[in-house]
């Protein structure tokens, strides 16, 4: 009989573990919280229904899954064949009806949740390749998750806000979202500071940046492409309130 309990014991991943768990359930939440007809209605992200971020969300799934898998066994099982494969999967799971639909997202997490359940200790740093073509410890496979858990909780758009996300969660989203900026150069001269705390992401070294504060919360919202409430931006003392659209993350 398979064990009934995590068989890795490092706090640091164990943490990430029980992050990506309750995004998970919160997610499933706001889910159950939509009537079948509420499917059909727009999501926070342009040119996709409801439907499609719970397809997107179970797919994903799916997707972590096998990753896992491929640490455990040593076998290569990527995420995707192509990203062509996972659009066109996303685009027909929007197609199902709304029992199938909210099955693939019950049963896709029960299964991952699993495979990392039963995963040994020493397979978490096995190699596994992402869909961008990224090579990363298996550990890295609980943070795609809980990003995407927690994210696309609010793009149902039915009350979830980047205030219901926990702060641990909002501050790394902020880190590999300026770290993907700074990698593509689109960060220059752009500072961000969170009002409150120390937290501060961007060029630290332009000598007259444009910086855009608020909360832990707006800032992500506003990392994230998804609205700029709670923004301010200054440059030579002038301010505007919200701030500018971020630059693109993905």
């Amino acid at each position: 009989m398979g064990a009934r309990h995590d068989q890795t014991t490092d706090p640091v991943l164990l943490d990430g573990l029980l992050q990506a768990r309750r995004g998970t359930a919160f997610f499933a939440r706001k889910l159950n919280e939509l009537s079948d007809a509420d499917l059909d209605g727009d999501s926070l992200l342009p040119g996709w229904s409801r439907r499609h971020v719970v397809a997107h969300v179970g797919y994903n799934a799916r997707a972590v899954a096998r990753l896992v898998e491929w640490a455990a066994t040593g076998v290569e099982t990527p995420m995707y064949p192509s990203v062509e494969v996972r659009n066109h999967e996303i685009d027909f799971g929007a197609t199902l009806s709304p029992i199938a639909l909210r099955n693939l997202f019950d049963h896709s997490a029960v299964h991952l949740n699993v495979e990392w359940r039963d995963l040994p200790a020493d397979s978490w740093h096995h190699k596994v390749k992402t869909v961008q073509g990224r090579v990363v410890p298996a550990e890295e496979t609980v943070w795609m998750r809980t990003r995407e858990v927690w994210v696309h909780a609010v793009d149902l758009g039915n009350g979830a806000t980047f205030r219901d996300i926990p702060e641990p969660v909002l501050a790394r989203l902020l880190t590999d979202i300026t770290g993907a900026w700074h990698a593509r150069g689109t960060d220059n001269g752009l500072l961000i500071k969170v009002d409150g705390t120390g937290l501060s992401f961007g060029d630290s070294a332009a000598a007259s940046p444009t910086v855009v504060s608020g909360s832990l919360a707006a800032i992500a919202q506003w990392a994230t492409g998804r609205g700029t409430d709670g923004t301010t931006a200054t440059h030579d003392g002038g301010s505007t309130t919200p701030a500018p659209a971020a630059p693109a993350w993905i």
